[in-house]
């Protein structure tokens, strides 16, 4: 597969760029909010645009981050291209939090009351390209024999609903506990304060990279949350990959 794959319409970015695809470095890292981007024949959702440039749209600093980790790690890395307001890369398709209605206190109209035909298209369109991208690449470093663990890379906002969240990083795991445990201990520190499974939890119901992608090739798994006002620069973005790459 090249560098870059372009799987949606010709005028569209790429549903999925794939960096560093044939690298064996154990680590491979997947960033499913990559970006904002919704194709023209869905408008805004209903939106003003102004919304899509929040974070309800993407996590903001996530795709920077990913590319600067791959390039310090050597590392295969999985980058998706649509708004993770048409269908949510690492939600069950299906469940309630696939295609918000909701999206913190906003409402999103575009997403309200549609078919089940239009839930599947979307599925289709953006959500299966991309998670068989990188189903393919697992299953081949598994039957090459070539240990590997993924790191999804994700941003969160410093205040949500009103209350605000402290930690510059949250480590998230499941199974992988003594792992995603030593992550925040070479991470958390006086002025850089790390938590575990903070500021969300992974759930099998409500999770897809972690149980889905991993846990079901018993691949060890974590997901690294980095507050969003923490990433708004290229420079912010290359100061946390070069405290990352080594506690990864």
């Amino acid at each position: 597969m090249p560098a870059s794959a372009r799987m949606s319409l010709s005028a569209d970015p790429p549903i999925v760029t794939v960096l560093r695809r044939e690298s064996r470095a154990r680590i491979v890292l997947v960033c499913e909010h990559a970006s904002n981007f919704i194709p023209e024949d869905y408008g805004t959702l209903g939106l003003p645009r102004s919304e899509l440039d929040r974070h309800i749209a993407w996590d903001i600093g996530a795709e920077g981050l990913t590319r600067r980790l791959s390039a310090l790690l050597d590392a295969p890395a999985f980058i998706a291209g649509w708004s993770r307001l048409l269908i949510d890369g690492n939600r069950p398709p299906g469940a309630a939090s696939s295609i918000a209605t909701l999206s913190e206190a906003t409402v999103i109209p575009g997403n309200a009351g549609i078919s089940d035909e239009e839930a599947e298209a979307r599925r289709r369109r953006f959500f299966a390209p991309f998670h068989e991208a990188l189903s393919a690449c697992l299953e081949e470093r598994i039957a090459a024999g070539v240990p590997t663990a993924i790191v999804g890379i994700h941003s969160f906002t410093p205040v949500f609903l009103g209350v605000a969240r402290p930690w510059h990083a949250g480590i998230l795991f499941n199974r992988s506990a003594d792992w995603g445990r030593r992550v925040v201990g070479a991470l958390d520190r006086p002025g850089r304060p790390v938590a575990e499974n903070e500021p969300y939890r992974i759930e099998d119901d409500s999770d897809y990279l972690v149980p889905v992608q991993a846990e079901r090739r018993d691949l060890p798994a974590i997901i690294v949350e980095i507050r969003q006002d923490l990433l708004a620069t290229a420079a912010d973005q290359e100061r946390w990959a070069a405290i990352l790459a080594p506690a990864l």
